[in-house]
C-alpha cells in the first residue's frame, strides 16, 4: 500500500443505513417469497425471552430468528431477494453522508472495510457496491444448498469487533486508522483508531464516547 493510505473501517446499520437491516431483509422475503412462516417466527420467543433474562447472548438470538424466519430456504432464492434488497437499500435506504465520507475516503485511495454484525447473506454486495476493499460479518451454515442458519463465526459485536480492529491494525501496520459506529458497543472498537467517530449515538452513548475522546457526529 502507498505511504498515504489510510485504514477506514465503517460500521453498517444505523452508520451507513439509515435502520437496521436484518429483521428487514428476513421479514422482506418471508412475506413476499414464504408468507406461510410467519408463523414460525413465534418459536423465536424462547429465544428472546432467554436474552431478556440474560441466559443467551445477541448471537444466539439472531440464530434463532435466522433459522426460523430463513432456515431451510435454497442459496439461489436468497441469492435473488438479496440482490432485490441490497438494490432497493443503495437506492432508498443510505445516510448522504455516509455514502459522502465513504466516497472521500475511496478518492484518497484509503483502505476500506466493511466491519458489521450482520450477517453475509448480504453484507458482502453491499460492500461491493458501496466500493468497500475488505468485509468482516458474521457468518451463517449451510447444509449443501440449504440454510442452515447457525452462526459460523463469532457475533460482530461489541468485543468482537474491537478484536477485528485489532487484527486489522496489525495487518496494516503504520497506516493512520479511522472506524465509524453508531452504538455504544462501538466505543469498543472506535477507542482503538486514531480518529474514531460516534455516529447519530444516543445521548448516554455520546456521553460514553466523549469520555473516551471520541468525535461525535450527526448524518442524514
Amino acid at each position: 500500500m502507498g505511504a498515504h493510505v489510510r485504514l477506514a473501517v465503517f460500521d453498517l446499520d444505523g452508520t451507513i443505513t439509515r435502520h437496521d437491516t436484518l429483521a428487514p431483509y428476513a421479514l422482506g422475503f418471508v412475506v413476499r417469497k414464504r408468507p406461510w412462516r410467519l408463523a414460525a417466527l413465534l418459536f423465536v420467543l424462547p429465544a428472546v425471552l432467554g436474552h431478556a433474562l440474560g441466559l443467551t447472548d445477541r448471537g444466539a438470538l439472531k440464530s434463532a430468528f435466522i433459522r426460523a424466519a430463513l432456515g431451510g430456504c435454497h442459496r439461489k432464492d436468497l441469492e435473488r431477494w438479496t440482490a432485490k434488497f441490497v438494490d432497493r437499500l443503495v437506492a432508498q435506504g443510505l445516510l448522504a453522508r455516509a455514502v459522502a465520507t465513504i466516497g472521500e475516503h475511496a478518492r484518497s485511495g484509503d483502505h476500506l472495510v466493511l466491519l458489521s454484525a450482520s450477517t453475509d447473506l448480504y453484507v458482502p454486495a453491499i460492500a461491493r457496491a458501496l466500493g468497500f476493499q475488505e468485509v468482516i460479518c458474521t457468518g451463517l451454515s449451510w447444509d449443501g444448498e440449504r440454510l442452515r442458519g447457525t452462526l459460523t463465526t463469532p457475533n460482530r459485536r461489541g468485543e468482537e469487533k474491537a478484536r477485528c480492529v485489532t487484527a486489522l491494525r496489525a495487518r496494516y501496520p503504520g497506516l493512520e486508522s479511522f472506524a465509524y459506529g453508531n452504538a455504544a458497543s462501538d466505543i469498543a472498537h472506535l477507542r482503538l483508531v486514531d480518529r474514531g467517530a460516534l455516529i447519530n449515538g444516543s445521548a448516554a452513548a455520546r456521553r460514553a464516547a466523549r469520555r473516551e475522546g471520541l468525535t461525535c457526529a450527526d448524518w442524514q
